[in-house]
């Protein structure tokens, strides 16, 4: 996914627009996503993963239910927090005034972003989604396709992790030294088995077959007539 995020007020980044990206994983929700900053903003590394409780520099702080929203602000708060950490850099609040100044310039240049968000690609800053200056239907439609969009997502990753599931008996048993090896002892015990009869009926002609059965008949026969005339 890719974000945009505005400078808070009253810090070094007010005024700026700052893109992103936040890379999920296949199995997201449950791992947590790798976040980066394209637009430069004196604070991280461009195009770096950022490590920060909610990245995946930290999988056991991760908790499934945060959204992205959720991670997105906690990416604002340690935006203005001075922690050094992997991804982050170490300027002055001089050079990064200027360089908010200068990040909706620079995203104007970047051609992703114009293809991402082209809303967004006019003269001036223009102001981000607000869900306060909007109508009650409106909120409702939005809050309905986010739902939809989550629903998406997660079919398709339901799918993505049934897909392999259904080829397991023979993938697994080939990648996987210790199915191989299963697999290997069930076959063991059931040669084993046929062995000690003396008979396996799938090794033998189809003729020899035949009289085996014919042969069966006879001795039961016999016997039967034995049982009568006894």
């Amino acid at each position: 996914w890719h974000y945009v995020l505005r400078g808070p007020p009253d810090t070094p980044y007010a005024g700026g627009e700052y893109h992103g990206k936040v890379k999920f994983p296949s199995d997201y929700p449950y791992k947590p996503p790798a976040i980066q900053m394209i637009t430069p903003s004196g604070r991280f590394q461009t195009n770096t993963n950022i490590c920060m409780s909610m990245s995946n520099f930290h999988p056991s702080t991760w908790n499934p239910a945060w959204s992205v929203s959720t991670i997105l602000n906690g990416m604002l708060s340690f935006m203005v927090e001075e922690e050094v950490t992997t991804g982050g850099i170490r300027t002055s609040n001089a050079d990064r005034k200027a360089l908010a100044r200068k990040s909706h310039a620079f995203n104007l240049a970047n051609r992703q972003f114009c293809e991402v968000f082209p809303d967004l690609c006019t003269p001036e800053t223009a102001p981000l989604f607000d869900p306060t200056k909007m109508t009650e239907t409106a909120l409702l439609a939005d809050a309905e396709r986010q739902a939809d969009i989550r629903r998406r997502a997660t079919a398709a990753q339901l799918e993505e992790r049934a897909a392999p599931l259904v080829a397991a008996p023979v993938d697994v048993a080939a990648s996987s030294p210790g199915a191989g090896l299963a697999v290997a002892a069930a076959s063991g015990v059931a040669a084993a088995n046929n062995h000690a009869t003396g008979i396996s009926l799938a090794a033998l002609p189809r003729k020899w077959l035949i009289l085996l059965l014919l042969l069966v008949y006879f001795f039961v026969s016999k016997a039967v007539s034995r049982v009568l005339t006894a």
